[in-house]
């Protein structure tokens, strides 16, 4: 048995690597070609290059679901069109023991997403991230590509963030508890330091009932909530940060009194996700041995990518839905999940 176990190991891990790495490779090479219409004088074929590469995480990670799936859906077809299954089952081995050894290389893609998902591709898209927007900025203050903050009744910009101590072109647009702007100023440059910010070459304009006053600064010194830890989750999307860090980010944003369920809707995305792996691997292997099992190969792969679309739809709509008719996030993420699972176990059940 320890032979069979292996061998349907072998068959289906392969299957899923060599989906993968076709999957991800395809998708490096759109997305390289699709900076090349961002690029200038200063964001030049390598600095796109490099921040592809940077990205290769955070895209892995987000091809593991649909990858396992179609991957499984391919190892097991290929021993069910050879009739192994067939032999298998015929020789007296369950269901229930090809499925066990099946979801052997899908728990580990499951780690491995899990894994990438906390530790690697949230570092590694924050630098990618950075690294386009100071080339694109020439190394400079001035980007198009920035990110937006509110902090109490202040309302920050930031161009581009160099590491996360380090800061370039920073406005902020401070306003009265009546919503009345009160002062707007533009710092070149800030490094945390001591605990707050500093910021170098600051231009402010201060505005009065019947006048404005405008001023320039070598130095200011910023006390912010926005640290270096936060503003390494504030520069990413939300689907790119860690499960922690999501988390943090989204119990912050409350206490400023901002909506943060696009962040609860992504920390249980992303918390769940060896859970939605399991379900679509389920309802792929309930194909495989009921109306799928004499199928051509292609087809197969379509019946996969229409399965995870699928899935990745009914997520995508019931997680504004959550937002506007006031349910709770992990439901949201949550119903398709079980859905899914209900649908899988029972094709199971009926292909015997």
């Amino acid at each position: 048995m320890k032979v069979l176990d292996k061998y349907i190991f072998k068959q289906v891990a392969l299957s899923v690597l060599v989906v993968l790495l076709v999957v991800l490779g395809l998708d490096l090479l759109i997305a390289f070609l699709d900076q090349m219409d961002n690029m200038n004088e200063h964001y030049t074929l390598s600095g796109a290059f490099y921040y592809v590469v940077w990205t290769l995480p955070r895209r892995l990670y987000e091809y593991i679901p649909l990858g396992t799936l179609v991957g499984v859906m391919v190892g097991l077809g290929m021993l069910a069109s050879q009739s192994e299954l067939t032999v298998m089952r015929a020789a007296g081995i369950s269901t229930g023991r090809i499925l066990l050894t099946v979801f052997k290389p899908v728990m580990l893609m499951a780690l491995v997403g899990l894994l990438l998902g906390q530790f690697i591709a949230p570092i590694t898209e924050q630098r990618a991230q950075s690294v386009r927007a100071l080339a694109m900025a020439g190394g400079g203050a001035y980007s198009d590509n920035g990110v937006w903050h509110k902090e109490d009744n202040t309302f920050i910009f930031i161009n581009a963030v160099e590491s996360g101590e380090i800061i370039h072109g920073v406005t902020r647009y401070e306003f009265a508890s009546d919503l009345q702007l009160l002062r707007s100023s533009f710092a070149e440059r800030g490094t945390f330091e001591d605990g707050a910010w500093s910021l170098s070459n600051i231009s402010e304009t201060r505005l009065h009932d019947a006048h404005t006053e405008t001023a320039t600064l070598a130095q200011e010194r910023w006390q912010s909530g926005l640290t270096p830890d936060l503003l390494s989750i504030v520069v990413v999307e939300p689907v790119d940060l860690s499960i922690t860090g999501l988390w943090e980010y989204a119990r912050y944003l409350q206490g400023q009194g901002v909506n943060a369920d696009v962040y609860f809707l992504a920390f249980w995305a992303k918390l769940l996700q060896p859970l939605s792996i399991v379900a679509l691997v389920l309802v792929g292997i309930s194909f495989v041995f009921g109306p799928l099992r004499s199928v051509p190969i292609g087809q197969r792969i379509v019946s996969g990518v229409i399965l995870g679309l699928i899935f990745k739809f009914a997520q995508d709509l019931l997680g504004p839905a959550s937002s506007v008719y006031g349910f709770p996030p992990l439901l949201a993420t949550l119903l398709p999940i079980l859905l899914c699972s209900l649908g899988g176990w029972y094709l199971l059940r009926r292909a015997g």
